[in-house]
């Protein structure tokens, strides 16, 4: 039987695709580029996992990587400078 740690909780950081930084075809976000839910200092470096939503779309797990201090979007120049993004991190 698997052990569930009894805490769950979200934490979400919020911007636009043209507050990133282009590298290549690429846009990278880091804390700073993001405004974080209350209290939040900086992205969490232990995740169980996490969701980003472009548009308000959750998007599939190949479009982007986070690695705990950096959010690239796959292809993000392609992306209007005005699209809202919306990281999700899972922590317990």
């Amino acid at each position: 039987m698997a052990i569930v740690k009894p805490f769950i909780d979200s934490q979400r950081f919020a911007s636009t695709i043209g507050d990133g930084t282009i590298e290549v075809d690429n846009r990278t976000f880091v804390f700073a580029d993001t405004t974080a839910d209350a209290g939040l200092t900086a992205f969490p470096t232990s995740f169980v996992s996490y969701n980003l939503y472009l548009n308000g779309i959750l998007q599939l797990d190949t479009e982007s990587t986070f690695d705990g201090t950096t959010l690239t979007i796959i292809d993000g120049n392609l992306q209007n400078a005005g699209v809202p993004v919306l990281l999700e991190c899972i922590v317990n």
